[in-house]
């Protein structure tokens, strides 16, 4: 990675503003989180942080305030949960800029740890507004950016402090990048991408970028509806986007052109509604009957994993297979995430759904990198330049 880091500057005795992605969920009954993947995630910047004697600012977003104070979305969970993981004390505020925060910072010691208020109760955060962004980093002497979940956002708290303070990453940002950039320029092959999602419109870029780089595209979800379509086969009521067909084709004849195996589901599941009120079943995917949705893949395509990507060395996942939020219809997606837990390739995942399918099934630990970006990690895959990326110093 080109970018620098925490290692490459002195932050001894420093006062480090630190961008954290902990929009993690929070239980409204009992105030405690469900899933601390994100914030374990960033644990080692922290820590190396602390080791190295610096004055901790952290900050992050929680929830969609939309610009205002909401209770139920205040940080003093978050940094409770974070000071029983670490062990360590970690004061609050009850703002992220401000009087009371500039003296709750010049308190702070060597390794002390301070967490903001919510960055998002103050409309200029997402805004990316010139005020906010200069009272913000005031509080510090060096930026952070340890939050690649929100790197592809302009706002204050990622590219708006950089225009006032030195800006490095952290490791969690620096391991994600290292791993999108060997995926899209050395990865060891064969080498598969596989799409998911409902909506072709959503994974346009990333399939036009990805076909310059894999050896096989496995495609599934709801946008095999339209990829069907253009084909001139009958896909029911499924969602066709008929202004895509015609790029759909595309996709494919460049496949063809380029040598690229780009698979299509053989078998589908289809029911009469796609919201598990009816039962589904298998049908062959070129002919779809008028009053049924595809809802998921079906089993001989599940059975075509081992022979498509069984010999691959590098896999890609991004986006569900099917509606994977109703049990019945999510038998395709956790085949796969079973699939890539077992397989001996080099497995990456990226996407809300699909990481939340790995973490359900508890195979984590099984896969090599899950990323903590969904909209990042597709934008990086896309070919497109991360905003808050962009502005880390160079090495």
């Amino acid at each position: 990675m080109a970018k620098k880091t925490i290692k490459d500057i002195n932050i001894t005795g420093k006062f480090i503003l630190t961008r954290v992605d902990f929009n993690v969920p929070i239980n409204k009954n009992t105030g405690s989180i469900s899933d601390d993947s994100r914030i374990k995630a960033s644990l080692s910047t922290i820590r190396y942080l602390v080791h190295h004697k610096s004055r901790i600012i952290l900050c992050s977003h929680l929830g969609r305030p939309n610009g205002k104070i909401v209770d139920e979305l205040r940080i003093k969970p978050v940094a409770e949960h974070l000071s029983h993981i670490l062990r360590l004390p970690v004061s609050t505020t009850s703002d992220c800029i401000g009087h009371e925060v500039i003296k709750a910072v010049q308190k702070l010691k060597d390794g002390n740890i301070l967490f903001l208020e919510n960055l998002r109760f103050h409309p200029g955060e997402e805004t990316n507004d010139i005020t906010f962004s200069r009272k913000l980093s005031s509080l510090a002497d060096i930026y952070v950016n340890d939050a690649f979940g929100t790197a592809h956002r302009v706002h204050a708290s990622t590219v708006g402090v950089t225009k006032y303070l030195p800006a490095v990453a952290g490791f969690l940002m620096e391991t994600e990048l290292l791993t999108m950039d060997k995926l899209l320029t050395n990865p060891a092959r064969p080498f598969a991408c596989v799409i998911g999602g409902a909506k072709i419109s959503d994974k346009i870029s990333l399939m036009q970028n990805m076909l310059n780089k894999v050896d096989v595209m496995f495609v599934g979800g709801g946008m095999v509806a339209t990829f069907l379509k253009s084909q001139g086969c009958n896909t029911g009521k499924s969602l066709v986007e008929n202004d895509k067909l015609e790029i759909a084709r595309n996709l494919l004849l460049e496949a063809k052109e380029r040598g690229i195996s780009l698979i299509l589901p053989t078998d589908v599941a289809i029911s009469k509604d796609i919201n598990g009120d009816s039962s589904s079943r298998i049908t062959s995917a070129n002919n779809i009957p008028p009053d049924e949705f595809i809802v998921d893949i079906g089993p001989e395509t599940i059975n075509m994993f081992p022979e498509n990507l069984g010999n691959c060395h590098s896999i890609m996942w991004n986006g569900p297979l099917g509606i994977y939020e109703i049990p019945e219809f999510g038998k395709g997606t956790r085949a796969m995430a079973q699939f890539l837990a077992d397989t001996s390739a080099n497995t990456v995942i990226g996407g809300g759904s699909t990481v939340e399918t790995i973490r359900e099934m508890g195979l984590v630990d099984m896969i090599d990198h899950v990323s903590t970006g969904g909209g990042a990690s597709l934008k990086y895959l896309e070919g497109k330049t991360l905003p808050g990326v962009e502005v880390l110093e160079d090495k």
